[in-house]
């Protein structure tokens, strides 16, 4: 793989921290903002709805200019915004400067997945998005707890600046190791954004990325609200809640890892042996709840099962809009965090039921059931090959 798509790994790394770290940091930030916990909850829907809003539009707006110049803008962007919200005492503020933050993130994200698809072999994309999902993965074992320590001895503005910093070195990595200006050849090439934006109607296009939105809502169901699982169901120390939380990432990056050397050629193996295994695995969770050994394995394997069953499932819409060539990133991160979005909300509507701190693992299963159902009937769709989904352009 070529040295520029771990530099774009680097700025994925920093933002997935920037997206996942406020999870731990919600009571200090409401504490000194004077606003409530559930108040100060909002910053994270504020962040995966610009997420999921943003990446179309904003991968419009910049599809006219070179990748490196656009990546180079959205990690500056990124980099401002935290910057500014660490110095803020208005909560309106920072919640403002969370949703530009989101917007660069998309757009980043959007312009990388597509740029990271030129920089390999056609046959390649699957690897290529493996790499460069692993800067979430990364952050999920490092960056979180990383901000999450650093907030608690320093301050939640403290982790901010953090992030802040962490983009300096991705720009630099994106100023060097990003080709620039594209030639004359690729952008008359380049379709009109009308037929790009056309793609949308394909139903096979759709089926992916609403099977990847259904699998990444799973996902972030159960990851968003695992503490109080860790804590409250296992009995364990709120320490522990960084272990899971860690043993969920090291499983995401192995998941990641792995679905990257199949997802190309061999689709449908991930789908039919990861399917199964993680409908089964999120009510195993919920039973096995209480006992803290299978809790932290299950984790971990839950961990690797939605990863790698999301990351092919990704790069399926990356196949499946290749005749968009500089929107199809935005779709996928669309479909991402549609997921992200739509998630958290399931989720917390299920801890005033009866299943309590369990229910958001029960949602989990429900949600990849009925991706199942969903993609039972058009399975040959789904685990189609790459020259399938060529042959079908």
């Amino acid at each position: 793989m070529p040295f520029s798509l771990y530099l774009l790994a680097l700025a994925v790394f920093a933002m997935g921290t920037s997206e996942f770290m406020l999870a731990g940091l919600l009571p200090d930030i409401a504490a000194d903002l004077d606003v409530s916990v559930a108040t100060a909850g909002t910053l994270t829907s504020a962040f995966a709805t610009g997420m999921a809003a943003g990446a179309p539009l904003v991968a419009g707006l910049a599809r006219n200019r070179p990748g490196r110049s656009s990546l180079l803008g959205f990690v500056l962007v990124f980099l401002a915004a935290h910057a500014a919200g660490a110095a803020t005492s208005s909560f309106p503020f920072l919640f403002v400067t969370r949703v530009v933050a989101a917007l660069a993130n998309a757009g980043f994200l959007a312009v990388a997945l597509t740029t990271a698809a030129t920089l390999v072999a056609p046959d390649k994309k699957g690897r290529a998005l493996a790499v460069l999902l692993s800067g979430t993965t990364v952050a999920t074992i490092a960056g979180v707890p990383g901000g999450s320590v650093l907030g608690t001895l320093l301050g939640w503005r403290a982790t901010f600046w953090a992030v802040a910093a962490l983009c300096l070195p991705a720009a630099l990595g994106v100023l060097a190791g990003i080709p620039g200006r594209r030639g004359r050849t690729d952008a008359a090439d380049r379709p009109a954004l009308r037929a790009e934006l056309a793609q949308l109607r394909r139903p096979r296009l759709l089926l992916v990325m609403l099977l990847g939105a259904l699998v990444n809502a799973a996902t972030f169901a159960s990851f968003t609200f695992l503490a109080p699982v860790v804590t409250g169901v296992a009995r364990l120390s709120e320490w522990w809640v960084t272990v899971a939380l860690v043993l969920f990432g090291v499983g995401s990056f192995a998941g990641v890892t792995v679905a990257g050397r199949l997802s190309d050629r061999r689709p449908g193996l991930v789908i039919a042996v990861g399917s199964p295994l993680l409908l089964i695995g999120w009510p195993a969770l919920a039973v096995l709840a209480e006992r803290p050994i299978a809790l932290l394995v299950l984790v971990f394997v839950q961990g690797a099962l939605s990863f790698a069953l999301g990351s092919t499932l990704i790069t399926r819409v990356l196949y499946e809009a290749a005749a968009a060539p500089t929107m199809a990133g935005s779709y996928a991160t669309a479909a991402l965090n549609v997921g992200a979005a739509a998630g958290p909300l399931i989720a917390a509507s299920t801890l005033s039921s009866a299943a309590g701190s369990l229910g958001p693992l029960w949602a989990s299963g429900l949600l990849v059931a009925v991706a199942l159902l969903v993609a039972l009937p058009l399975r040959a769709v789904v685990a189609a090959g790459r020259r399938s989904s060529e042959v079908m352009q």
